[in-house]
């Protein structure tokens, strides 16, 4: 059985997309949704699930505390009876995968390992500083009379981002 939603159940608020990313349903598992008066579930068929419509819906349900069987291999569609709360992400495609505990996985093959990925070594050119970059004692390095201009510019588009509306 999945709880749909986990511990934040079939709400607005849950990452439904988030929570159905790394999980595998068969035939026979159960869905659970857990959700408030002012939500519903109601099955649909993709293009409903696309576009949030639930005239057509193929079953709909609105008790707080729906449970439904996958009983048949394919996609399903899930959508919260409130438009609004479905545009908003509350919504959930499952597919559907045959039950692997019935199937015959003797030739099946096995992973390969995939190579590691190489790290570019340095390049072997010198680095040749501009004559307004000069190290200081300090070690730090002085740009010239740009700097201080730079490190505003950095500063504002900074603060503008922060308090964008």
């Amino acid at each position: 059985t999945y709880i749909v939603g986990d511990t934040s159940g079939w709400d607005i608020s849950t990452d439904i997309d988030s929570w159905a990313t790394n999980k595998t349903f068969n035939v026979g598992d159960v869905l659970l949704f857990q959700y408030s008066s002012s939500h519903s579930v109601s099955e649909v068929n993709k293009e409903s699930f696309e576009t949030c419509n639930t005239t057509n819906s193929l079953t709909t349900f609105s008790n707080g505390n729906t449970t439904v069987t996958l009983s048949n291999a394919g996609k399903r569609y899930f959508v919260c009876g409130n438009k609004l709360h479905c545009l908003g992400g509350m919504k959930l495609q499952v597919n559907v995968l045959e039950d692997d505990k019935n199937s015959v996985t003797a030739g099946a093959p096995e992973a390969q390992p995939q190579p590691q990925a190489t790290i570019p070594k340095p390049s072997s050119k010198t680095n040749n500083p501009s004559s307004n970059a000069t190290p200081s004692s300090d070690g730090f390095i002085n740009g010239g009379i740009g700097s201080p201009i730079i490190a505003f510019l950095f500063m504002v588009s900074t603060m503008f981002g922060l308090f964008q509306i």
